[in-house]
């Protein structure tokens, strides 16, 4: 159902080469192939995600990082899509407001954290905190070893918290982001997502992904692993992101909960 786990450990982020890979890379699959079995896939999630609801033992957390039109957004509607709202728990993070730069950097992420049961989804995470951050000029050079280690600190404290992080860096070359900002621009529907710090970010892409690769290649771990997804191809970004999701599931070992009923058939029978 899900992609062979050769397949999802090949994108395991390399800390010597984050992003050396080709993000148009396909695995030998096929548009079709990838959408049918995505779809089949997504039934088996909406089963686990239910069961995670129903026992409240556990959280998962999905991290999406990548550069502006990599599909993080897309991520959420085409993978998520079809999911219990209830047990799920998204939250897309701008630049931080007023009222967020009166807390320390992390607080905005502490406060939405999955609580047991939930599935989270940070669409960009406190990563930004190192990169967008410092260039906004929230944040000083001087600043980011002690944001670095507090980020160290913040994910060894998720499994004590029962929740398990899955971070995903959806990796785009710039010659796709280019097609997709032209399909932006013709979009009336999607036009009016752009402001001019996306030309600006597209003219500074190579800069900007040597920014993300130093991200990488520092904060990947083996208790909270960075996976770089080949984006280039929607199809597969989201197969790819789906199976990994699987995959954390089965580790859960999850089923349904065992306690007994509240009311038996003959307190049912008994009611008039």
């Amino acid at each position: 159902m899900r992609l062979a786990d050769a397949i999802l450990d090949d994108c395991l982020c390399d800390p010597a080469a984050p992003l050396a890979r080709d993000p148009a890379r396909c695995y030998g699959l096929d548009k079709a192939q990838a959408q049918a079995q995505l779809a089949s896939l997504k039934e088996w999630l909406r089963v686990q995600q239910t069961m995670l609801w129903a026992n409240r033992r556990d959280a998962l957390l999905l991290v999406l990082q990548g550069p502006d039109c990599s599909g993080k957004n897309g991520v959420i509607r085409r993978v998520l899509g079809g999911l219990d709202p209830l047990g799920l728990s998204p939250h897309s993070f701008q630049a931080p407001s007023e009222e967020e730069r009166r807390h320390d950097f992390l607080w905005r992420y502490r406060e939405r954290l999955p609580v047991p049961g939930m599935l989270g989804v940070f669409n960009r995470s406190y990563y930004e905190a190192l990169v967008s951050d410092l260039r906004d000029g929230l944040c000083s050079p001087a600043d980011i070893p002690q944001r670095e280690a507090a980020i160290l600190a913040f994910e060894r404290e998720l499994p004590a918290a029962s929740i398990q992080p899955l971070k995903c860096y959806l990796q785009l070359s710039a010659g796709e982001q280019k097609q997709r900002l032209h399909r932006r621009l013709e979009q009336p529907e999607k036009r009016w997502k752009l402001t001019l710090g996306d030309l600006q970010d597209h003219r500074n892409f190579a800069q900007q992904q040597a920014q993300w690769a130093a991200v990488l290649s520092k904060s990947h771990s083996r208790e909270a692993p960075w996976y770089v997804i080949p984006a280039d191809h929607r199809w597969l970004r989201d197969l790819l992101v789906a199976s990994l999701l699987a995959r954390a599931f089965e580790r859960l070992a999850l089923d349904w909960p065992a306690r007994p009923a509240p009311f038996t058939h003959a307190d049912l029978d008994s009611t008039p």
